[in-house]
């Protein structure tokens, strides 16, 4: 699969916790970081995610946030 997506990040699932619409997808990255998805639950379902599957995180957004006090 070839993807426009610039950031592209190979991982592996860590858990997977599904709730009533949707599902919380916790990734080890390649070096060992973490990244969380928040995806819905049908998602989560049709990619038969579990721990241990191999993902791309693939992210694309126009703003990141970031906030201190």
């Amino acid at each position: 699969m070839r993807l426009s997506t610039r950031n592209q990040l190979d991982g592996t699932v860590i858990s997977v916790t599904r709730g009533e619409a949707m599902a919380v997808v916790r990734v080890r990255l390649t070096g060992g970081d973490e990244i969380t998805s928040s995806i819905t639950r049908d998602a989560a379902d049709d990619l038969a995610l579990t721990d241990g599957t191999p993902v791309k995180v693939l992210i694309k957004s126009t703003e990141v946030t970031l906030g201190i006090e």
